[in-house]
């Protein structure tokens, strides 16, 4: 690890806050109607961000890309239990997350986030690491499109070695995966964390790649897709799909537990959850059916590129 980390703060927060702004304009133009309204926010404890929500949009039915930027004394023990030694000490963490969901059946869910996190104590060299990824969670899934999105996750993983895109990709699968339903939330992509064995320097450059990367992966699948129509019984499969994003969101995901175990801003973390979803009791798809296809052959971990 290298003791400059902490004066690298700046240079991250700058990528993130820009990032922020290229993400959301892109995504404005592809939709072509909805804005993204801002809301800025500080917290008590230390720290803030600025959240930005797009509703009720041509094609993104709800979409939410935040950046926050948090700190404190102290790390509660809830966040520490797993990590002992960062025991005792202050830390930043910052980031930007975003979840896409789109209106239509036809087009994916997404989520991604890149982040860095930083604990200190005088007299001690700092723990810090950088984390993110993007996953894809099709409803009605076209495999080209599943195919395109993990060629342009293998593509930025390249100039960082020959095997970071398969245990990148692996280590998605493994997390993004709903252990009570016995399934993965979609069709992976990739997910890190803990990334520091690289020094600061190429961290943080993989971090961007990822960063950049995803407005790659995503974009022309909605372009391809956003004018496919869809029927009633598509969207409510889709609702009802949905409620699996939910699930994971409350009882998995690292993000959503560490923001409410440090007094975060519960509306911009739970910026994630759709706007509608639904459960039905005891669902089974019709054999062979479309909705069947989803679960025999996408939400199970499998070589997309081979």
């Amino acid at each position: 690890m290298q003791n400059d980390a902490a004066i690298q703060l700046d240079k991250v927060k700058s990528y993130l806050l820009k990032l922020q702004d290229s993400i959301c304009q892109t995504l404005e133009l592809v939709d072509g109607k909805g804005e993204f309204i801002e809301d800025n926010w500080q917290r008590e404890q230390g720290g803030g961000g600025r959240t930005r929500v797009l509703s009720k949009g041509a094609v993104i039915e709800q979409g939410g890309v935040n950046f926050s930027h948090v700190y404190g004394g102290v790390l509660p023990a809830s966040a520490t239990s797993a990590r002992p030694e960062l025991a005792g000490r202050s830390f930043q963490a910052m980031g930007v997350s975003l979840v896409i969901h789109p209106m239509s059946p036809k087009i994916p869910t997404t989520h991604a986030n890149v982040r860095f996190f930083i604990a200190e104590k005088p007299g001690e060299e700092p723990v810090w690491w950088f984390g993110g990824g993007f996953d894809l969670t099709p409803y009605y899934p076209f495999i080209e499109d599943v195919v395109h999105w993990h060629q342009v996750a293998k593509q930025l993983c390249a100039p960082f070695g020959a095997d970071i895109y398969s245990r990148y990709k692996k280590w998605c699968d493994d997390y993004f995966f709903l252990k009570h339903r016995n399934e993965t939330r979609g069709v992976g992509g990739l997910f890190f964390d803990d990334l520091n064995e690289w020094g600061f320097d190429k961290s943080f450059k993989f971090m961007q790649a990822v960063g950049d990367g995803f407005l790659d992966a995503y974009v022309p699948i909605i372009e391809q897709r956003k004018a496919l129509s869809f029927t009633q019984h598509e969207r409510d499969f889709q609702l009802y799909r949905r409620g699996r994003y939910v699930e994971f969101n409350l009882v998995y995901d690292r993000g959503t537990l560490f923001g409410l175990q440090t007094g975060g801003r519960t509306e911009s973390i739970l910026m994630s959850m759709p706007p509608l979803a639904r459960w039905e009791y005891a669902y089974h798809p019709e054999p062979g059916s479309p909705e069947a296809e989803l679960y025999t052959h996408y939400l199970h971990p499998r070589d997309w590129l081979a």
